[in-house]
């Protein structure tokens, strides 16, 4: 069944409900559980589409998510089971489905926001949306309202 799941995990409130799906789903399978939170690649805009790398923001920002991932685990440990994480830096939906593809993960765990405006919606896209595309495996999908 699903012996090895990935969470994409942001410590948001749909995030807090996909783990408590991956920690229902882990319990019974007893799979291994690994969670990761993608956090993109910080550029300064200066104007004309030129960007700057900024390593002391990123830094800071990598820090940030390193500390969302141990809450999240500190959770599923609080909960009896045991994770490991990894914060990524890229592209949301690539860098998910490269790190399932190196774990051979069987299940992809995301949380999704249902978006009220239309203009929302289609500025924002949507990251389970283009993950059920491009996974390579089964995906859940944790709706919050």
């Amino acid at each position: 069944m699903y012996k090895r799941i990935l969470l994409a995990y942001d410590g948001s409130v749909s995030g807090q409900r996909a783990l408590l799906d991956c920690q229902d789903l882990a319990q019974w399978a007893q799979s291994e559980l690994t969670l990761v939170a993608v956090m993109p690649l910080n550029m300064d805009v200066m104007g004309m589409g030129v960007g700057v790398y900024d390593p002391h923001l990123m830094e800071r920002d990598k820090a940030v998510m390193q500390t969302v991932l141990n809450e999240g685990i500190a959770q599923l440990a609080a909960a009896g089971h045991q994770a490991t994480g990894e914060v990524l830096v890229g592209e949301t939906v690539d860098e998910i489905t490269k790190y399932a593809r190196k774990i051979a993960a069987d299940l992809i765990v995301v949380g999704h926001k249902h978006l009220d405006s239309w203009a929302a919606r289609w500025w924002r896209g949507s990251i389970s949306k283009a993950l059920i595309e491009h996974a390579p495996c089964s995906v859940l999908v944790a709706i919050t309202q």
